[in-house]
């Protein structure tokens, strides 16, 4: 599913995703969605709802972020065991991953080159291909 920025008719997209419309999937939809595309993570949303006033438990927002991410309204990366992203942008693209900073960023699509892939175990074939390229940034 391709959504629209700003993100429109919100209890529309949800329902059409297959997810109840309640009061709490719509308020983290209207955080998740306006603007531009971003990348949070599970506690960034809560304090984020928090600041907004927006009543809801840390288990609420990990439903509601799989939830989005099953019905693909979200793109989940996985950076490492201990850190996982969900990004509002889910057409197919590559990010840098700021290990300093904690942050992601998405390469434009068309920037990354893949010359070779490995031979494929015997029966398989490739669904997609994810680069995750880690960076910091330089200390002078």
């Amino acid at each position: 599913m391709n959504i629209e920025k700003p993100f429109e008719n919100i209890i529309e997209h949800i329902i059409n995703a297959g997810i109840r419309p309640t009061r709490q999937r719509i308020a983290l939809a209207k955080l998740l969605f306006r603007g531009d595309y971003r990348h949070v993570t599970a506690d960034g949303l809560y304090k984020e709802a928090l600041r907004e006033n927006i009543r809801i438990s840390i288990a609420t927002i990990y439903n509601t972020l799989h939830q989005f991410t099953a019905a693909n309204l979200l793109q989940k990366i996985v950076v490492d065991s201990d850190r996982t992203y969900f990004d509002t942008n889910v057409g197919h693209h590559h990010h840098f991953f700021y290990s300093d900073l904690g942050q992601l960023e998405d390469i434009q699509n068309g920037k990354i080159e893949l010359l070779k892939l490995p031979e494929l175990p015997h029966g398989t074939k490739v669904d997609s291909v994810d680069v995750l390229i880690k960076i910091s940034k330089k200390t002078i």
